[in-house]
């Protein structure tokens, strides 16, 4: 897409104790190992990572300004806790990128861990590629 990739990754999150998914757009230069910065795609409510890569058409942006765009999901997926998929706003898919503090949700929705301590400091070298 534009000359560089959008991948898709999964991993083990030790934050939210579930498999993970992001997305990420990764520009041609990137391959030849140059350094770049990157811009963290926080989506909103129900979304996942697909949202922001398919949709908001930024990677000939990235492509052009050589810069790296990260989507993670907005929440762990599959848990199935009480009430969890009750409201579209409370619970799977709006997990707010904030950690949880009462129970059941403080054990799995720690979103701000995930980001913080997972998605953007361990290199996309160090991920499982989905696609």
């Amino acid at each position: 897409m534009f000359g560089g990739k959008v991948i898709k990754f999964e991993h083990e999150s030790e934050a939210v104790k579930t498999p993970m998914v992001f997305s990420a757009y990764v520009p041609a230069a990137a391959a030849g190992g140059k350094k770049m910065p990157v811009i963290f795609w926080l989506s909103g409510l129900t979304c996942t990572d697909d949202n922001f890569t398919h949709k908001a058409g930024a990677q000939k942006f990235a492509e052009e300004n050589d810069v790296i765009l990260v989507a993670p999901d907005t929440s762990p997926r599959g848990l199935d806790l009480p009430g969890e998929h009750d409201s579209y706003d409370f619970g799977s898919g709006a997990g707010f990128y904030l950690n949880a503090t009462q129970e059941p949700w403080a054990t799995n929705y720690r979103m701000e861990d995930y980001i913080v301590n997972e998605v953007s400091l361990r290199p996309l070298s160090q991920r499982q590629t989905l696609c």
